[in-house]
């Protein structure tokens, strides 16, 4: 006989495992399914222990160039074992976490893999056998993974995804990043930063696509200082893997192919949804390029089937899954919640330097039709950046020159995916430039540029 429940989740990444623990806050009996560990993809293979490596290069990073700070460091080195233990501790200790949430929040958790056999009935199969589920309400929480070039698989030897470069057995010394999205940038400024010769190939006209023109523009001039070659509006031909590295041939945007050898590849190229083999095809639940459609509750077109995360669409965003995931929770379970939107998600690149936005960019607010009004402020006018050694970058606003709504904000400077948040808070709230402008910012502090991009929107900047 099945287990019943009245919720069952598919996928406990930051998305399934969230709506997990609402749905047993707000009462229901909830199970929850992973095949391999708690806390998904982000937890385990992405946000949390990327973090953790970009943190071990900023370190090493500032010990390189400690006569900056009237510091002496000699016999300067690594230990790429110990660097990716600590990453996979920093991941083990979170997992461990979920687990006591799991427990605390009297949530079962099945290990296996889930297929949804009809409504409310899901088959776990675990080792030879199978454990039986059922519920009113089955929320699809499977994620995605990385999507492997058509023409070189990753081999995790000399081709890898991010999943092998978060445990590399050797440092790289000449490395080819294909894709310059927030993944591609963040590798390519971790293995730079390490001592790697690092070379960035993106088909697009320019690196970090979806940020603003003026970031990305700044970005590529700061990678290329600290070293990283970047080539844009190319296009990868053909790659030659060996014992030794691998052969990549690119042709650019010239039209002309070069080779050139490498000793490694990371593919950075965007995400699969994991929609295949889960009992999808056979309830009829409408799916669109493998990403499963739903409405702003996580429903689908089968009564008794959600679906959250990058299991969706885009923004394939941790915070995105775990708010879809609340918001959908709260809906099945009789509440009244706003429909989720994506129009107030930040967008975080935890490089050196970091890159955050939110909102529209100057271009994107242009095309609306929107009458405008830009500030822009550089961390070189600020007291705290110039202090911290850190005085690249600049922070923009994007207002609504009729009505003084906070179009967008767009960042590039050393720790701006922390800054971001208070214009997310602003948009939230619906405050406009008048309400910024009276805000008192903390002295001397990085986020006093913040109010003065705000106060530049409008002729007032201060320090600038």
């Amino acid at each position: 006989m099945a287990d019943t429940y009245d919720l069952i989740v598919l996928g406990s990444g930051p998305g399934g495992y969230v709506a997990a623990i609402r749905g047993a806050q707000l009462g229901l009996k909830v199970a929850i399914v992973e095949r391999e560990r708690l806390g998904g993809i982000c937890l385990n293979w992405g946000c949390i222990p990327t973090k953790a490596l970009l943190r071990t290069s900023e370190i090493y990073h500032y010990m390189t160039h400690a006569g900056d700070y009237g510091l002496k460091a000699d016999n300067i080195g690594f230990d790429l074992a110990k660097i990716v233990d600590r990453s996979r501790k920093v991941s083990g200790q979170l997992n461990a976490g979920v687990k006591g949430l799991m427990k605390k929040n009297k949530i079962t958790v099945v290990e296996g893999f889930g297929t949804i056999t009809a409504k409310g009935k899901l088959s776990v199969k675990q080792g030879n056998g199978t454990v039986d589920l059922e519920a009113k309400h089955i929320l699809v929480a499977t994620g995605a993974r990385a999507r492997d070039l058509p023409f070189a698989k990753a081999d995790g030897k000399r081709i890898w995804t991010y999943r092998h470069a978060m445990v590399p057995e050797v440092m790289p010394t000449k490395l080819l990043v294909i894709g310059s999205g927030a993944i591609g940038v963040e590798f390519a400024s971790f293995y730079n930063d390490m001592g790697a010769d690092v070379t960035i190939v993106e088909m697009l006209p320019r690196i970090l696509p979806v940020e603003d023109e003026e970031v990305s523009a700044f970005m590529e001039k700061r990678l290329t200082k600290d070293g990283i070659k970047i080539v844009t509006g190319a296009a990868l031909e053909k790659i030659d893997t060996g014992a030794d590295g691998v052969k990549a041939t690119i042709k650019g945007k010239d039209g002309k192919s070069t080779t050139e050898d490498y000793s490694h590849v990371i593919v950075a190229i965007g995400i699969v949804p994991n929609t295949e083999e889960i009992g999808l095809e056979k309830l009829g639940v409408t799916t669109e390029r493998g990403h499963i459609k739903v409405d702003g509750f996580g429903r689908t077109n089968v009564e008794g089937i959600y679906a959250i995360g990058d299991v969706t669409g885009a923004p394939w965003l941790a915070h995105k899954a775990s708010h879809e995931g609340i918001v959908c929770v709260e809906k099945l379970a009789g509440g009244n919640p706003h429909p989720f939107e994506t129009w107030n998600i930040p967008g975080c690149t935890y490089s050196r330097p970091q890159v955050a936005s939110v909102g529209l960019t100057e271009a994107k607010a242009k095309e609306a039709g929107r009458d405008i009004k830009v500030g822009k402020f550089p961390f070189i006018g600020n007291g705290k950046a110039i202090a911290l050694g850190e005085a690249d970058g600049f922070i923009k606003t994007v207002f609504d020159a009729k009505t003084g709504e906070l179009l967008g904000a767009h960042m590039v400077g050393a720790e701006v995916t922390e800054l971001i948040q208070g214009y997310v808070v602003a948009r939230q709230l619906e405050t406009t430039e008048h309400e910024l402008m009276e805000t008192v910012f903390a002295h001397p502090t990085l986020s006093e540029m913040m109010h003065e991009s705000v106060l530049g929107a409008y002729g007032r900047a201060i320090h600038f």
